[in-house]
């Protein structure tokens, strides 16, 4: 029941009407036209709906409840799969987020296996952008981070830094992540010069 209930508020509340459609039985059409135009209708409402589950366990995060998130985030990768394929560059972020949730709620073996299949898809694809190779690395140093791995953490998060830096230039906010997440690494080392210099450039 806690689990329904768990499920209930993440993710089924936000999308039980947008579900219906989808994963009801589709139309019969007759030419060829409205069959196209069917399958363009369930794509978009497939769409819709890993949207809206992205955007639920992306929030739910940010406001520090990761076993909420889990539900909404395991949608979004469920419909992904589907309309994009096992193997798709779009199901990284989702595989970052399910592997922060689940850092957040202690699961750090599921959390490694999520960053595993993200790191997987973005060896396979040597057409990635530097943008989602720089969230890759963020997200290897918040879990190295948490497994207690300094050393590992910032080499990943100096590769965030890097990359997000060659995607979005050096003044880009997208920097200032990697820098705080370095400078918060700084500070517990008690080297509180090159962490202010970090926060500075934060």
């Amino acid at each position: 029941v806690s689990h329904q209930r768990t499920d209930w508020i993440s993710i089924h509340g936000h999308i039980c009407h947008l579900l219906i459609p989808v994963l009801g039985p589709q139309p019969c059409f007759h030419s060829k036209k409205d069959r196209k135009h069917g399958k363009e209708q369930l794509l978009r409402r497939q769409e819709s709906l890993i949207a809206v589950a992205l955007s639920t366990a992306q929030g739910f995060v940010w406001a520090g409840k990761p076993l909420e998130a889990l539900p909404a985030a395991l949608q979004a990768l469920r419909f992904s799969s589907q309309v994009f394929g096992s193997g798709s560059v779009q199901l990284v972020p989702i595989f970052l987020l399910l592997a922060e949730a689940s850092t957040g709620t202690g699961h750090l073996r599921q959390a490694a296996k999520y960053l595993s299949q993200a790191q997987w898809i973005v060896l396979q694809t040597p057409e990635c952008s530097a943008a989602l190779q720089s969230k890759l690395h963020r997200g290897l140093g918040l879990f190295s981070i948490a497994e207690g791995s300094l050393d590992q953490a910032l080499y990943h998060l100096a590769n965030d830094v890097y990359l997000a830096t060659a995607e979005f230039g050096l003044n880009s906010v997208e920097v200032s992540g990697g820098y705080f997440h370095m400078a918060n690494i700084f500070f517990h080392q008690n080297k509180m010069d090159t962490a202010n210099s970090l926060y500075t450039e934060v």
